[in-house]
Parts: C-alpha cells; sequence; structure tokens
C-alpha cells in the first residue's frame, strides 16, 4: 500500500478553495473532478483557476488561447 503524501503535496497545492477536504490528497481530488468532467485547479494558471470553472472546455479553451 503506498503512503499518502499529503502534507508534502500540500506544498505545491494551487486550490483556492478553502476548506476543501481533498486539498493536499491528489488521488481524491483527480477522482472528484473527472467524475464531474473537470480538471484540478493545478491544471489551471493562477487566475483561472480562482475561477473555479475547472471544465474541460475551458481547459480546451485556455490551450487554443495559448494560456497553458
Amino acid at each position: 500500500m503506498m503512503e499518502c503524501k499529503k502534507n508534502r503535496n500540500l506544498k505545491n497545492c494551487t486550490c483556492t478553495y478553502a476548506g476543501c477536504p481533498k486539498q493536499g490528497v491528489c488521488c481524491d481530488c483527480i477522482r472528484y473532478h473527472l467524475n464531474s468532467r473537470q480538471l484540478p485547479g493545478c491544471c489551471f494558471p493562477k487566475d483561472a483557476e480562482k475561477t473555479y470553472d475547472r471544465s474541460f472546455e475551458h481547459f480546451a479553451h485556455l490551450v487554443n488561447d495559448k494560456k497553458i
């Protein structure tokens, strides 16, 4: 069984959703967002992450605009 590296992950977690229980627990975060047709906040630039629009479509738009 793998050890969760939550404390180490928190140092690099860019999620701005205060109080999110998944912060630092990347496997739970990714599973949650993929089930909602989204990507986690860490996939987005800082200004885009703050919008909380983490949809695949928003990500694709940012790629098309060369912002990612």
